[in-house]
């Protein structure tokens, strides 16, 4: 069960993962080792999942970021494990989500270019035994950046 000291705790860490246990400290009126301890625990108990960086896309060459429904044929498990083993293969394929409704996955993707999304698409997923059609939107500004989960 998470107190507000916790909540409070994971807020902060969502803004910036690398505040040291004095820092948190001082966020959270607790002494520094109060606060590590609470940081640790809430790691081990899968609260924090994992620490990373958060890159710019741009900067790497990702000119287009896209998202792509996958619509498939068929639905038995070797299919299903295989798409999945293909998801994972693919570096510019950044998240995947099984859906309900027309589509059976969501896809986020980055691209250098168009072209690199078109062979993404045509010479990628379309040839995959079970997928019947994919369906592509390219992300001309994003709003609101990924943001942190609310606590």
């Amino acid at each position: 069960m998470l107190d507000d000291i916790d909540t409070r705790l994971l807020a902060a860490l969502q803004k910036d993962a690398h505040l040291t246990a004095q820092e948190l400290s001082e966020r959270l009126n607790l002494s520094a080792s109060q606060a590590g301890r609470r940081r640790q625990r809430l790691e081990a108990e899968g609260y924090i999942q994992s620490y990373t960086a958060r890159l710019d896309p741009l900067r790497l060459g990702l000119n287009v970021q896209g998202f792509v429904q996958v619509h498939l044929s068929t639905h038995g498990p070797e299919h299903s494990r295989s798409f999945g083993q293909l998801m994972a293969a693919r570096a510019e394929i950044v998240s995947v989500w099984t859906m309900t409704g027309d589509a059976d996955y969501l896809l986020r993707v980055y691209c250098e270019d168009l072209p690199s999304l078109n062979r993404l698409i045509h010479e990628v997923l379309l040839p995959h035994p079970a997928v019947a059609r994919v369906h592509s939107q390219i992300v001309m500004d994003q709003l609101k950046p990924d943001g942190p989960l609310p606590t």
